[in-house]
């Protein structure tokens, strides 16, 4: 089994009680069956303590947050259960996090959550080459459509390897991709294999792009599930400032994360959607880059129900159309 990395991977360090906006805020911890059952064993203080957090969400163990934050989070920032008993001890969540797993059977990707602080410095730090391979071990056979996979692998890397030598704006770079996904859809729905050629691509992106509903478009995010005041503050207020520049490493971040993932349904487009509505609002919102990516991340990409409910309204909502999408980058 070929195990890939992103070459910025080994430099992530948790930076702890010095981290801004800790994973221990406002989320709901999934405990994995096994820490749950060493945890409702735990002799003393700290085991009773734990257990008094525990509850029963949808058949699964959670620990409920306490004012905003995970009960076992302290003072300085650190976690309980780590100080008092050792990495190991935490539940499987929190060793890996914010470290990223996608195994396809055969061969593995990972990668970091934007989510994280110190992790988005490392992805959005600038455009990063293909995943490297470090090492390789016995695997079973994936479970997957290997023609179709080897569609996807093919077409990320062109995406991948335009984004980084791109001569275009980012607004226009984007456009391309955007369109160049619907011609790689052809291809998986049984078409010949597009040619990539970028600038008829924006000839059809400009004449197409020409009426933006910036409003619409933020109000699409308004209406989804929201974790944090901040994030709704910032939705609420909408376009007010100036926007920030299209980032093109996060858009390359949302094309090695999600691009692959259309080998379980057959559908890249609405993936393509995801990563560019992202980059969208992200400059739209304006402020720091950062930060604002590591918001939407974590208001978006760490909710199942938010990520899906974009990956549906990339065919049912107005504010997600071709067109639409089309204009917004070409105004940036």
């Amino acid at each position: 089994m070929n195990c890939y990395y992103p070459e910025y991977f080994d430099q992530f360090q948790c930076i702890a009680g010095a981290c801004p906006d800790s994973c221990c805020k406002e989320w709901t911890v999934d405990i994995d069956s096994q820490s749950a059952e060493i945890y409702r064993k735990l002799p003393g203080a700290l085991g009773e303590e734990i257990r008094s957090f525990l509850a029963e969400e949808d058949g699964a163990t959670v620990m409920t947050i306490q004012n905003g934050r995970c009960p076992m989070w302290r003072q300085d920032g650190l976690c309980k259960i780590q100080a008092q008993l050792g990495h190991d001890a935490l539940c499987k969540t929190c060793r890996e996090f914010p470290r990223l797993t996608h195994d396809y059977g055969d061969f593995v990707e990972y990668g970091l959550e934007l989510s994280c602080p110190e992790a988005a410095k490392l992805i959005l730090a600038d455009l990063q080459k293909d995943l490297v391979c470090k090492q390789a071990r016995e695997c079973g056979e994936g479970e997957y459509d290997r023609a179709l996979m080897e569609i996807l692998r093919e077409t990320r890397k062109e995406a991948l390897d335009f984004l980084r030598i791109s001569p275009y704006t980012p607004g226009q770079t984007l456009a391309i991709l955007l369109l160049y996904s619907h011609g790689v859809q052809g291809w998986i729905d049984g078409a010949e294999a597009p040619e990539f050629l970028p600038e008829k691509l924006l000839e059809i992106a400009i004449n197409n792009g020409k009426s933006a509903d910036i409003d619409g478009f933020i109000s699409f995010f308004r209406e989804l599930e929201i974790l944090t005041p901040e994030w709704k503050t910032r939705l609420a207020q909408g376009a007010a400032g100036e926007r920030t520049e299209l980032s093109l490493p996060l858009m390359g971040y949302f094309i090695q994360r999600y691009w692959l993932q259309a080998v379980s349904d057959y559908d890249l487009v609405c993936r393509v959607k995801l990563g560019v509505a992202g980059c969208l609002l992200v400059s739209l919102l304006g402020g720091d880059l950062l930060r604002t990516a590591q918001q939407f991340s974590k208001e978006i990409e760490n909710d199942p129900d938010n990520v899906e409910a974009i990956l549906d309204g990339a065919y049912t909502a107005s504010a997600l159309t071709d067109l639409n999408l089309l204009a917004l980058l070409l105004q940036s």
